[in-house]
């Protein structure tokens, strides 16, 4: 039995099916932050050059040729991000925290037994490095009379079938249109069995909100090997093993506020998404020490081969009308492996100590964005694909910092900007981080503290389509995050 309801809407287009394998998750898990001990993050990353730091297993492996002792380093850490949004002039603010750790890890190095070997040192190292944190919660709301989230269903189904719906529920349109008709979201047109309107008539005036929650974090456990080269050359290798771990719930509501709408009261969906994911990855890098106050370094990294990333999904659709009818729907849960390959990387670095007191260091980094790729037996994922490569460029992400020692003291102040991955101007979402912290070293010992301020802007679309796009949404993260470093040599 169908609802009817004597209205019509204007002419719109496809829906983006919610939680699809696509190119917006291939960006989310490419795209890596600098992360590990103290006082890398201090210095606002930019330690490629200057080894002898368990972070750079994951930038610059060559700097594990710079350690002449063991170490054993662990780096619990604080975050909180807060996100500040506008839609259409209302403005909202929600926050998230979480306690993780940043590093962990050992290094094993040894002198050659040979007085007369070039090979000075060689090391041996494993742990663990957090490379990426997804934590956050957002809350955008705002009053529209462009669209509606039924628009894009009613672009999705039309020339479609009822029936093919109708009798869909755990098939192609289970997620999407099937709870949106079972709880009248949309309906046929009448005297069409393959047209369709939505509940929410073209220039209404509607309250929407949507708010968003995801945790997960990417870490990247690395094993990595070096050596020290006549004390002028560091070379070394990692083989990174990062694992992912996404979850995402996102609550959005639409509501006739003045009662304009014939019948319609209230719609809401809410949908809950869980990734997991592990990978391999190769990374190789090498220091120079030009001469006693420079240094200069370099490294490459492989692609990261995720050959076994996994989704999970569901949806639930809900609805309320002016006469009193309730409707609820939930989908079944959706299941779906595949795989992704990130894009290549290039760091290059230079570092110049001065006085044996301060240091200045300064990394370059490279990755095209485009090059990322899905992947699967069962799909050629050709549309997503093509996606990624009209949608992002490459990026040039640059990093920076200081540090001063006084004694046992070590003072240190940084930054880095991560351009857009972007293209076209169609968002923005370049980051800056702002760094500082403070260490105490002795031979035998070392604590650092650090503290890092991300801050970035970019837009975001409750709902979207080719052709209906609604107001975007301004949002404005900052994230803080404070971390310890405890180290200990032997």
């Amino acid at each position: 039995m169908k609802r009817i309801f004597l209205l019509f809407i204007s002419q719109l287009l496809m829906l983006t099916i919610v939680f699809s394998q696509n190119e917006d998750d291939a960006l989310r898990y490419s795209m890596t932050s600098f992360g590990g001990t103290a006082r890398s993050m201090g210095m606002g990353g930019a330690f490629g050059s200057l080894g002898a730091d368990f972070s750079t297993l994951s930038t610059n492996p060559g700097g594990i040729g710079l350690y002449t002792k063991s170490e054993l380093t662990v780096t619990p850490s604080f975050y909180g991000a807060s996100t500040k949004s506008t839609y259409n002039g209302m403005k909202a603010k929600d926050n998230r925290f979480n306690f993780n750790v940043s590093n962990a890890g050992m290094v094993f190095a040894s002198p050659t037994r040979s007085s007369t070997s070039i090979f000075k040192n060689i090391q041996f190292a494993f742990g663990i490095n957090r490379i990426n944190n997804f934590n956050n919660r957002q809350i955008m709301e705002g009053t529209s009379n462009k669209n509606s989230v039924t628009d894009t269903y009613v672009d999705y189904a039309n020339g479609i079938y009822f029936g093919d719906i109708e009798d869909d529920v755990n098939g192609n349109y289970a997620f999407d249109l099937a709870p949106a008709w079972y709880t009248y979201m949309i309906d046929t047109l009448p005297g069409y069995d393959n047209q369709y309107f939505g509940a929410v008539p073209a220039g209404s005036n509607i309250y929407q909100r949507m708010e968003l929650n995801s945790r997960g974090s990417m870490n990247e456990m690395v094993l990595s090997f070096g050596t020290n080269v006549a004390d002028r050359l560091y070379v070394g290798a990692t083989f990174g093993f990062p694992f992912i771990r996404y979850f995402e719930e996102a609550w959005y509501t639409e509501v006739d506020v003045n009662d304009q709408i014939y019948d319609f009261n209230k719609l809401s969906q809410y949908n809950e998404l869980n990734t997991t994911g592990s990978g391999f990855n190769f990374k190789f890098g090498m220091i120079a020490r030009a001469a006693d106050w420079l240094r200069i370094g370099g490294a490459i990294h492989t692609p990261t081969w995720y050959n076994n990333m996994s989704d999970s999904w569901y949806s639930e659709y809900a609805t309320e009308f002016d006469n009193g009818d309730n409707f609820s729907e939930r989908s079944p849960i959706g299941y779906y492996d595949y795989q992704l390959e990130t894009p290549w990387k290039a760091i290059g670095s230079l570092s110049f100590i001065i006085a044996q007191r301060a240091i200045i260091s300064a990394e370059y980094e490279y990755m095209d964005y485009t090059s990322a790729k899905l992947r699967s037996p069962q799909y050629n994922f050709f549309d997503e694909n093509s996606n990624i490569q009209s949608k992002y460029v490459a990026s040039h992400n640059f990093r920076a910092g200081g540090e001063y020692r006084v004694d046992a003291f070590y003072f240190r102040a940084g930054g880095a900007y991560y351009m857009s991955p972007y293209a076209n101007d169609i968002n923005d979402a370049a980051r800056f981080y702002y760094t500082g912290g403070i260490g105490i070293r002795d031979r035998n010992f070392f604590i650092d503290l650090a503290y890092v301020r991300s801050v970035s802007e970019s837009d975001y679309y409750m709902y979207s389509s080719p052709e209906v796009t609604p107001d975007p949404v301004s949002n404005r993260v900052i994230s803080n995050n404070v971390l310890l470093t405890l180290g200990f040599r032997y």
